[in-house]
């Protein structure tokens, strides 16, 4: 099971992205929302139990400075894979810095800002995975030949 914790419900339109994508390869999921500095002692809770509930991982995503990903590193020393919103006034710079910039010894493996993070982030959960699951490598494994395939179908283009 991967966790998905975010910093605000409003997170979910771009997050369903790291759903669907758990979906199509049978990963479950325990998707919440919670804030690093409105509710501190939920997101410390819930991510200091995250491995007793059976999670292999947490991808967490927030918006704007809330170092969502930080906190719940903190917590945990399970892989926690990060996220950055698009925010509205710096259209997720200063997501991907508070998320990307951690201090050393509590590491977050950050991905691109918004839909292709959250995507991303969740193939990089199912590999994760698939490091001790036969069946979910082959599952991975055909993922990435039905990609190249889609491309080479595509090429060469007429333009």
């Amino acid at each position: 099971m991967i966790g998905i914790v975010m910093g605000s419900a409003n997170d979910w339109e771009v997050m369903k992205a790291a759903a669907k994508t758990l979906e199509e390869f049978g990963v479950a999921y325990e998707a919440q929302a919670m804030s690093a500095h409105r509710t501190p002692h939920a997101v410390a809770e819930w991510a200091h139990g995250a491995a007793k509930r059976g999670m292999k991982a947490i991808i967490a995503a927030a918006g704007g400075a809330a170092h969502l990903a930080g906190v719940v590193a903190a917590h945990t020393t399970l892989p926690v894979l990060g996220v950055p919103m698009p925010s509205k006034h710096l259209q997720g710079l200063d997501s991907l810095l508070s998320t990307v910039q951690m201090p050393k010894g509590i590491p977050v493996a950050t991905f691109a800002i918004g839909e292709a993070g959250a995507a991303n982030a969740a193939l990089f959960a199912v590999a994760l995975l698939a490091l001790s699951d036969p069946a979910m490598a082959k599952k991975l494994e055909e993922f990435r030949r039905k990609q190249t395939e889609a491309v080479l179908k595509a090429a060469p283009l007429k333009l």
